[in-house]
C-alpha cells in the first residue's frame, strides 16, 4: 500500500512538472515562479511576441522608405517637366518680352531648389569606410545593413552572421540598431522633401503672383 502511494505521489510530481514546461513554453513565462513581479515585468516577452514587432517594425520603415522614395521621385518628374517648359517656350520669347524675365526667373529658381532637394532625398546613403570583422564585434558597425557587411569576405560575413545568430542579446541589439539606421535615414529623407515641397509651393505662389502682378503693370500702362 505504501508503495502504491509512493508511485501514485512520484506520477502526480511529473504530470504537474510536465503541466508546468507546458504551460512555459506556451506561455514564455519561464521563471515566472521565482521571479519576483517586478523582475518578471522586466524580462522580455515570448519569442514569438519579440519576432513579430521586430517584423511590425521593419515593414513599417520600408513602407515609410518606399513612400519617400515615391514623393522624391515625383517631385524630381514635377519639377523637371516645369523646368523643360518653361525653357522651351518661355526662354525663346525673353527678347522681345523682357517683362517675362522676373515671373521665368522665380518659377525657375524655386524648381531648381525643389528638385536638388528631391534629389538629395531620394540619392542612395552608403558608408565608403570599410568596415573589419572586428569592428562589427565591437558594435562598431552592423553586420546586418549591406552597407557594412559589403566590403566584408565571404567567409568573414558567414562567420559573423553564424556569430550573431548564437547570442541572442546580441542578435537583438543589431537589429534594434538596424532598425534605428533606418529612422535616422527617414528622418533625413522627410527633412529634405519638405524643403523640397516648401521651395515647390513658394516657386508656384510668387511665379504666379508675378505674373499676375506683370499683366496688370502692362494693362495699366499700356496706351488705349
Amino acid at each position: 500500500m505504501s508503495k502504491l502511494l509512493q508511485d501514485i505521489d512520484k506520477k502526480l510530481e511529473k504530470t504537474s512538472r510536465d503541466l508546468h514546461e507546458a504551460v512555459v513554453l506556451a506561455t514564455g513565462e519561464q521563471g515566472a515562479a521565482t521571479d519576483t513581479p517586478d523582475e518578471a515585468l522586466k524580462k522580455p516577452g515570448t519569442a514569438r511576441g519579440i519576432e513579430t514587432m521586430f517584423r511590425s517594425a521593419y515593414r513599417v520603415q520600408m513602407d515609410l522608405t518606399g513612400l519617400a522614395d515615391n514623393k522624391a521621385n515625383m517631385m524630381i518628374s514635377i519639377n523637371g517637366i516645369i523646368i523643360s517648359i518653361i525653357i522651351a517656350s518661355v526662354a525663346p520669347k525673353l527678347d522681345t518680352n523682357p517683362w517675362l524675365l522676373i515671373p521665368t526667373t522665380i518659377f525657375l529658381l524655386g524648381n531648381l531648389v525643389s528638385i536638388i532637394y528631391a534629389i538629395m532625398a531620394a540619392r542612395p546613403r552608403v558608408s565608403s569606410v570599410p568596415i573589419t570583422l572586428e569592428d562589427l564585434e565591437h558594435s562598431k558597425g552592423n553586420i546586418l545593413f549591406f552597407g557594412d557587411f559589403a566590403n566584408l569576405p565571404p567567409d568573414q560575413f558567414v562567420e559573423g552572421m553564424l556569430k550573431l545568430l548564437e547570442e541572442r542579446d546580441v542578435l537583438y541589439e543589431s537589429m534594434i540598431r538596424n532598425i534605428y539606421g533606418l529612422g535616422s535615414v527617414l528622418r533625413k529623407k522627410f527633412a529634405l522633401l519638405q524643403i523640397a515641397y516648401t521651395a515647390f509651393m513658394l516657386a508656384l505662389i510668387l511665379g504666379v503672383l508675378s505674373f499676375i502682378g506683370v499683366f496688370v503693370w502692362i494693362m495699366q500702362n499700356t496706351p488705349p
